[in-house]
């Protein structure tokens, strides 16, 4: 089993943005029950399948699989819960880890949310000028739950 240790922010400002590099994500839920979250995405010709358990604080299971890219937008067009998350994804390297920065698209246009994988919960980080507000336990700010609860409607 594998073990996601990730906390989240809003982002204040584009100071990080010349550093970054971006790529094009979309991305559905089969399932987007909390402890049952079953997420297709397809990142340029990449595609992966993910299950995610019980968050424990900023911890969760998290199985990853890659899957062909035809059985991916096959999935995303027939099964997925509707509509789609689509975002841009920057990864900024810092301090030997790495940002990841989510610039969301359509109904949920207008968010900007970074995250940081941890080793440890208790790990100590460099926390970046651009960072605002914590988010990791607002669940608002959750991809499953911007399905059912897009940003520009709150």
């Amino acid at each position: 089993m594998g073990i996601e240790i990730e906390r989240k922010f809003l982002v204040t400002n584009d100071a990080w943005k010349e550093f970054a590099v971006s790529s094009y994500l979309k991305q559905g839920y089969i399932s987007s029950e909390p402890g049952r979250i079953v997420r297709v995405r397809i990142e340029g010709q990449a595609a992966m399948l993910t299950i995610k358990g019980l968050n424990s604080g900023i911890s969760c299971g998290e199985w990853e699989y890659p899957i062909p890219l035809n059985d991916a937008q096959m999935l995303l067009d027939t099964v997925c819960q509707k509509p789609l998350i689509e975002k841009y994804r920057y990864r900024l390297p810092m301090d030997g880890l790495t940002w990841e920065i989510d610039e969301f698209l359509g109904a949920n246009a207008g968010l900007v949310v970074a995250e940081i994988e941890l080793p440890s919960e208790g790990f100590e980080f460099h926390r970046p000028e651009w960072l605002g507000e914590e988010v990791s336990h607002d669940r608002r700010y959750a991809n499953a739950n911007l399905l059912k609860h897009p940003y520009k409607s709150w």
